[in-house]
């Protein structure tokens, strides 16, 4: 008899409009839009399976981020992970990753908890105004992976 999937909770941040429900859509759905819609809430499920077991993947998309956003605690409570996007081509979005960062630690009142920095939009190539390299150089100094994507091309999702 097959075990239930373990369920795992991720938590997707960033600023408004650097992509986080695309990302969330192509990585559960497989499916890209060109229309921008602003997420106020969203959770998606993703079965997954990973060295023989089943995971049940509860992703939440959240509303876009700013300086005078508070963490809810539903997005803290019972959560495995962090996944916190900007955009490649806009370089407030990745400074808002500091913030809402520091917002995570501070509320769990630790210097450490599992994240991914996620640069998005690598498609938009004349456009960067982040690099490569400064995005792994903050991942590192979190102690973190970090990756660019570009959900619209659905690479590295």
């Amino acid at each position: 008899m097959a075990s239930a999937p373990k369920v795992r909770k991720v938590v997707v941040m960033g600023s408004r409009g650097v992509g986080k429900s695309s990302l969330i859509i192509q990585f559960v759905n497989e499916f890209y839009t060109e229309s921008y819609y602003p997420t106020i809430e969203n959770t998606y499920h993703k079965i997954l399976k990973y060295k023989g077991q089943e995971y049940d993947c509860e992703v939440f998309d959240t509303a876009g981020q700013d300086e005078f956003t508070l963490l809810n605690a539903r997005y803290a409570v019972g959560v495995q992970g962090y996944v916190l996007v900007y955009s490649v081509n806009e370089r407030a979005s990745f400074d808002m990753t500091k913030i809402v960062r520091d917002k995570i630690l501070t509320f769990f009142g630790t210097d450490w908890v599992p994240m991914v920095l996620v640069g998005n939009k690598s498609d938009l190539h004349g456009q960067r105004e982040v690099s490569a390299e400064e995005g792994q150089e903050l991942a590192k100094s979190w102690r973190c992976p970090a990756v660019e994507t570009s959900a619209k091309n659905n690479e590295n999702i």
